[in-house]
């Protein structure tokens, strides 16, 4: 608010001060500048005329000579082209006289064919690297199409991983297993949980057949020998349960200590080749 008084007081400053000016002007009883003055001001203006109509016409004939100039350069370079060109058709002539081409129906044939021959080769070499490239892009294409498919499975036996983790009795277990084992058939580890699941329902035989599942796809899989060694006690057999266990004990030592703490395996606890081997180990 205060800023627009302001405004105002300005403008009314400024009115007020005009109107003095021409009350003043009017009640003039003689002129404001002598004739000496004024003819001097008149003078000044004349010269600064005078001298605004040279500059124009410096710069109008500048513009001319420019253009002259431009036209000159233009028929100069016109005429040095043809001048030229002549030149060049008859060393051209000149050439063709000395090589023997005496025609220009032989110049046309002789320029086709060798077109033709140079598009040829073009063409074949593109053509070899566009093949290579269509090969390149189907193999890249088949290998993503395989990996998307290896993530898709293993994405899906993950997940059902971790619901196999999270059933509670051994036949839900068995069905996960399957799940996993339809995806992906020789996953020894599937085959390995699955056989301690199916130990829990008191099924040794089957457990067996599974263990020798996995070590037909791998011989090193201490965890299916240890199974076996389980699937074994339950069977009474004890000398096969003790080898499979030696060897997957031979292949992972951290079996030793649930070799004693599982409850399956209690009663070769007191079997003597069992107490020879892992007793002497202990010691």
């Amino acid at each position: 608010m205060s800023f627009a008084l302001a405004a105002d007081d300005d403008v009314s400053g400024q009115a007020y001060d005009d109107q003095a000016v021409e009350l003043a002007v009017d009640e003039l009883d003689e002129a404001m500048y002598s004739p000496f003055i004024e003819r001097y001001i008149l003078d000044d203006l004349r010269s600064l005329r005078v001298q605004m109509a040279e500059q124009r016409n410096d710069l109008q004939q500048q513009i001319l000579d420019r253009e002259h100039q431009s036209v000159d350069r233009a028929v100069t370079y016109a005429t040095d082209t043809v001048t030229y060109f002549f030149y060049l058709v008859a060393a051209a002539s000149s050439i063709l006289v000395a090589v023997g081409w005496t025609s220009i129906r032989d110049i046309k044939e002789r320029v086709h064919s060798f077109a033709n021959t140079e598009i040829s080769k073009l063409i074949e070499e593109y053509e070899s690297r566009l093949q290579s490239l269509e090969n390149q892009l189907r193999a890249k294409s088949v290998d993503i199409a395989a990996n998307k498919e290896d993530l898709e499975t293993a994405k899906e036996v993950q997940s059902l991983w971790l619901r196999a983790q999270q059933e509670l009795t051994p036949s839900s277990k068995i069905v996960t297993y399957d799940q996993i084992l339809s995806v992906s058939p020789e996953d020894t580890e599937a085959l390995t949980y699955k056989a301690d699941a199916v130990l829990e329902l008191s099924e040794p035989l089957w457990a067996i057949n599974l263990c020798n599942q996995a070590l037909d796809i791998d011989q090193e899989n201490s965890h299916a020998h240890y199974q076996l060694g389980c699937a074994y006690t339950l069977l009474d057999q004890y000398d096969d349960a003790v080898k499979s266990l030696i060897r997957s004990v031979e292949i992972n030592a951290s079996y030793r200590e649930e070799i004693f703490e599982d409850e399956i395996l209690q009663p070769l606890h007191n079997y003597q080749p069992f107490k020879d081997y892992f007793e002497d180990v202990e010691s």
